[in-house]
Parts: structure tokens; C-alpha cells; sequence
């Protein structure tokens, strides 16, 4: 008895045409759509300022409209989060152009994520939910289930749980639907977008995953017939490594422990992941907060041919009468100018000034005059890559934590019901805490033998991929034989991670050993400031840190070359 979920959105402002081939491409029971991040929320809740009747996901409703007979003629049920900040007002939405498109599906949505009333001087604070509230609409009989801020991989342990009937003690069930979840989450993330060794195959135009989900949480993870790109054990254990934060996945249905995935090829675009075991879920819910910050403007500053470093120090100088008035400026020159270029773009560098304050006029026309009224009297070649403006606002992502009894969690049924979703139990929640232990240090494997070694980039024994969560990165990095874990395993250590990354030097740097996976979780603190709204570094989400780290050079064992 097999479940079959796909993925239909990664992100808001993914592939619009994802939902129908989806739906065209292949069997499927559920198709899932993730459309929230911590970005998403912030610009969420800057549309419900200007328009109370928003703080959904447009894109989804457009979607919908093109596939809403073709998902009920093919009984395929809908389960996505692009309610956003607003799930009861798209599922009204939903029934208005189902109404319109004469086509009968019953809508339902679950509450109880919005604790903005709670958190004073938040644009947005959502609890992440679990994924009972979906099971519970999935029940009683939705063919669409909206929901607002709920965990990622909910959208699959929810359809997963009402289909194979699993309650709150299934840890391990739970744990093998919540990997699914997670590897479905990002869309073609699995099936080799953003993948390191993306040369393995055509990713032209990857297709979207799809999971195979059995009774007893272990699942198959693969991709419709003839769609792009490819799914294989480096590529799964890519999405599996990303925005991790150790052995232990905790959630709020069950902490599932990543230490204890197998990932086994099952044949062309088929990779088994089971063996997960579960954890009783943790007493709280994590709330995500997002606050506007400020104002942000920013500059660059194209620099030319000769002296370079001067011109820069010049334009420093310049400005310095008016930033010391900025409550925040950064400078970053970056060197992309070449010697004797034959073109003036590869002749240039880049200086990008950054600032922040509380008040826009700070950031606003006076940066942007001050900057202006340099054009004639600095640096020779001078102009900019843009005119700045008057400033845009930022925002400040804070993570909270609230006991999962004080969050009223509720499925909003198609018939208008309201059915309470109780919390985990607390005897189960007090009996995993009582027996829980420290994840034991794993055991690494024998190192290489010594033998000659090579100055080469660590990307040509190893794979990464990296993201944010809050203001920290995790950087992921798996090794693809053996061999290559004998050395990586001891080769790549905190700090050496921090010699690589320079800017980790001075920051919390935990790394965490998975050898079934043949890999390394790192986790760098403080690295993003306060997150991805805030734009604190040129790569405000790390998204191209682990790519930043295959690209460092090691003195490499030839044998691995």
C-alpha cells in the first residue's frame, strides 16, 4: 500500500508550470507545494500591511486555476502552506474559483501558527506546525488542505499519517516521513539542481521528486518518467545534508535522527531511504519572528584599470562625512578586475558600499546626493553600477520558542467544522526527554595510509551544498568513495574548516559526523547576522558557501586524484 507524494513548489516564484506536469507526468495520490521561507514570511507581511486580505501566495491560486479539473479528475488531493500568513483567506479564494470553474473539491485549512498578537513589534511571529492538523483535514475528506506556517516536511508526514492511519507514537514512522518530507521539500534540489556534480546528468531542466511512501516510513524517492535531470544517492544525500543542524531533525510531531538514514540506489532515478529512527518530539515549537530592522541602501562603485586599491581608499575618504552619521556602513571590494583585460568589464573591480539605519532619510538622499555629487570630483573613470535610491526596508528574522500546549492548533474542516489538534503527549514528550542522551560520537573510519599529495581544490574529492537557518549557515559536505571518507573524515575538522572560510575564523563553528552518509554537517554561527532579510553578506542566504569551500585548496592524497 503505497503513497505516492510530489512536489510541486520549492519557494515562492518557483516554476509556475511545475503543478501540471506534475499532475500530467505520472501516478500520484498527493501533490505538495512548499511556498513559505523566512523571507517569503517577511514579504508576506509587508502585503498584508498594504491589503489585510492578503498574505497568501498569489502564484498558487494562479496555479490552481489552469489545474484544478485536471487534479480532480485524476483524485489527486492538494496540500500546500501558501496560505502563508492568510490560509482561511486563500481557502475562500479556492472555493470562489472552484465555484467559478464549476469544478467540486472540498477545501480546508489549519490554524493556529499566527502568535503575531503575542509577540509585540513583530510584522509577522508564526509557530511552525506540525503535520497532524493536515491528517485530520485529509480524514474527513478534503481534496485541498491550506495551511499557514507549518514545518516543511509536514506537508508529507500530514497526507502520510491520515493515509496509513499513524498517531503521535509512531515515532519511527514519522521519523522515515519526515526525511521523505525534507528531500521533497526543495523540488529539484533532489533531482540535481544546485548539485554539486550537476555534470552527471542533464539539468537542463530537472523535473520535480516525487516519494514513494510505505507503511512503515521507509520510502523511494524519485521523479515522473521521461522529465530531467537525476536521482541518485549524491544527489538525495545533498537535499538530506541541507539546512541541517546535526544528527538529531527535531519537529513537532517526532525528532527524527539523521544518523540513521541508508540510502541505497534502487535502480535508474530510485533511491530507498529507510532504516530512520524516531525521537519523541521536543516540549516546545519553535516561532519564527520577523521585525522590520530599519533601512538599507547600498552603493557600487565601478572601479578601472590602474590603482585600484587607491581609488578605493579615495572614495572612502569622500564619503567619510556622511557615513559617520549612518548607524551601520560596510565596504567590500571585490577584485574581479583582470591585468592587460581586453574588455572594460573584466578591466573593472567592484566596490559595494552597504549601509543601515533606523531612519531612512539617513540612508536615503543623503548617501544617495552624497554619492551623486562625486561624478566630477573623484576618482578617474568614476560611475556606478546603478544610481542608488532612497532606501528600502529590511527586515530581522528571531527564532522563539513557546510550549506546544499553549498553541491552539486547529483543522478548519470543508464543511466549516473546527477540530482542536491536541499537542504531543506529554507523558511520550517527558519520557523521550528522561531517556535522552547525547548523540554518542560516531566512529570514523581508519585514516589513509601516508602517501605523496597534491595542492587541488576540495571539490574534486568531495561534494557540498550549504544554506541559512536564522543568522547561522550549515554547510553540508559528503564524500563520494570510501577512500575519500577516510580522508575527508579527518582531514576537515573545525578548524580547518575555519582556515578555509576566513570569515568563520571568529564565529562558533560545531561540525557533526554522519559516516553512513559519508559526511559532515557544519554549522557556523552568527555567519548570516540576523538573517536573510537583514542582507548582512554579499550571499545573504550562504546558498554558495559549500561551493566557496570545494573551491579552497588542500594538499589532497594523489591516490584520491
Amino acid at each position: 500500500m503505497t503513497l505516492r507524494i510530489g512536489n510541486a513548489s520549492g519557494f515562492y516564484g518557483d516554476r509556475f508550470d511545475a503543478m501540471r506536469e506534475m499532475l500530467t507526468g505520472g501516478e500520484l495520490d498527493v501533490l505538495t507545494g512548499d511556498y513559505l521561507a523566512e523571507l517569503t514570511m517577511l514579504i508576506l507581511g509587508r502585503d498584508r500591511l498594504k491589503d489585510p486580505e492578503a498574505g497568501y501566495a498569489r502564484t498558487f491560486l494562479a496555479q490552481l486555476e489552469e489545474c484544478l479539473g485536471l487534479a480532480r479528475d485524476r483524485g489527486v488531493r492538494i496540500v500546500t502552506n501558501a496560505g502563508g500568513l492568510n490560509p482561511a483567506g486563500l481557502a475562500v479564494r479556492i472555493r470562489e474559483l472552484a465555484d467559478r470553474l464549476g469544478v467540486p473539491v472540498r477545501v480546508a485549512h489549519v490554524e493556529g501558527d499566527d502568535l503575531t498578537a503575542a509577540h509585540p513589534g513583530s510584522l509577522a511571529a508564526h509557530a511552525y506546525l506540525g503535520g497532524f492538523g493536515i491528517a485530520e483535514c485529509l480524514k474527513q475528506g478534503a481534496d485541498i488542505v491550506v495551511t499557514g506556517r507549518v514545518t516543511d516536511a509536514a506537508l508529507v508526514t500530514g497526507p502520510a499519517a491520515a493515509h496509513f492511519g499513524w498517531g503521535p507514537g509512531d515515532l519511527d514512522r514519522l521519523a522515515g516521513a519526515v526525511v521523505a518530507g525534507h528531500l521533497l521539500e526543495c523540488g529539484p534540489q533532489v533531482t540535481g539542481g544546485n548539485y554539486a556534480f550537476f555534470a552527471d546528468g542533464d539539468v537542463t531542466r530537472p523535473g520535480f521528486p516525487l516519494a514513494e511512501i510505505h507503511e512503515d516510513g521507509s520510502s523511494v524517492v524519485t521523479k515522473h518518467p521521461g522529465t530531467g535531470g537525476f536521482v541518485d544517492v549524491g544527489t538525495v544525500t545533498a537535499q538530506l545534508l541541507y539546512e541541517t543542524q546535526g544528527a538529531r531533525y527535531a519537529g513537532p510531531d517526532v525528532t527524527a535522527r539523521l544518523d540513521t538514514v541508508t540510502l541505497t540506489q534502487d535502480g535508474p532515478d530510485r533511491v530507498r531511504v529507510d532504516g530512520v529512527r524516531g525521537e519523541a518530539p521536543p516540549p516546545t515549537l519553535k516561532v519564527g519572528r520577523n521585525i522590520l530592522g530599519g533601512w538599507r541602501n547600498e552603493v557600487v562603485f565601478v572601479l578601472t584599470g590602474l590603482d585600484v586599491d587607491a581609488k578605493a581608499a579615495l572614495v572612502r575618504r569622500q564619503l567619510e562625512p556622511v557615513l559617520a552619521k549612518v548607524a551601520d556602513a560596510r565596504w567590500e571590494l571585490a577584485r574581479t578586475d583582470h591585468t592587460d583585460a581586453a574588455t572594460e568589464e573584466t578591466a573593472s573591480a567592484l566596490l559595494r558600499l552597504v549601509v543601515r539605519d533606523p531612519d531612512q532619510a539617513a540612508v536615503g538622499k543623503a548617501l544617495s546626493g552624497a554619492a551623486v555629487e562625486l561624478a566630477l570630483a573623484s576618482y578617474p573613470g568614476f560611475h556606478v553600477a546603478d544610481l542608488p535610491g532612497k532606501g528600502t526596508p529590511y527586515g530581522v528574522f528571531e527564532a522563539a520558542y513557546v510550549p506546544q500546549e499553549t498553541v491552539d492548533h486547529v483543522a478548519v474542516l470543508h464543511d466549516g467544522r473546527r477540530v482542536p489538534v491536541p499537542p504531543p503527549d506529554a507523558t511520550l514528550v517527558r519520557e523521550g526527554l528522561e531517556g535522552l542522551e547525547d548523540v554518542p560520537e560516531p566512529a570514523l573510519p581508519e585514516p589513509l595510509p601516508d602517501g605523496p599529495v597534491r595542492r587541488a581544490p576540495l571539490g574534486l574529492v568531495a561534494g557540498a551544498r550549504s544554506g541559512d537557518k536564522g543568522g547561522n549557515a550549515n554547510v553540508g559536505v559528503w564524500a563520494r568513495t570510501d577512500d575519500a571518507w577516510r580522508w575527508l573524515a579527518h582531514e576537515l575538522t573545525a578548524d580547518r574548516f575555519r582556515e578555509l572560510i576566513p570569515e568563520s575564523r571568529d564565529l562558533p563553528v560545531t561540525r557533526h559526523a554522519l559516516p553512513a552518509l559519508r559526511a559532515l554537517n557544519f554549522v557556523v554561527e552568527g555567519v548570516l547576522g540576523q538573517g536573510v532579510a537583514a542582507r548582512h553578506r554579499f550571499d545573504p542566504q550562504a546558498k554558495a558557501l559549500g561551493e566557496w569551500l570545494r573551491s579552497r585548496h588542500l594538499d589532497i592524497p594523489e591516490v584520491l586524484l
